[in-house]
């Protein structure tokens, strides 16, 4: 069973930072391109940024320079890096997987139950 469990979202002030973890389980983490997508009341879910198996990043135009992803191969986990928040920052961020469970099967996309940012004075 594959399972993605999103941490790290909460409460924080304009400016501030926040780390959003995800921990793969059930996928080979190394071959898996990961991203974090955010989805705002009322807004569609959109990609905020990608790291692929071999490292390459990739940015929405809105956070770059502001945000950072990064993976730990060793850990299963992915991470986004938030600083220098803004409201309009505020959204559920969810973790997705393009990865694959065995050798012998193909690619396949998974979610978590994401994490809620809430950038507020």
């Amino acid at each position: 069973q594959v399972q993605l469990v999103e941490s790290g979202g909460g409460l924080v002030q304009p400016g501030g930072s926040l780390r959003l973890s995800c921990a793969a389980s059930g996928i080979i983490f190394s071959m898996s391109a990961m991203a974090w997508y955010r989805q705002a009341p009322g807004k569609q879910r959109d990609l905020v940024a990608r790291i692929t198996g071999g490292g390459s990043t990739s940015y929405t135009s809105s956070v770059k320079g502001r945000f950072t992803i990064s993976r730990d191969n060793a850990k299963n986990t992915v991470y986004l890096q938030m600083n220098s928040l803004k409201p309009e920052d505020t959204a559920v961020y969810y973790c997705n997987a393009d990865g694959k469970r065995s050798l012998y099967e193909g690619y396949s996309n998974y979610w978590g139950q994401g994490t809620q940012v809430t950038v507020s004075s």
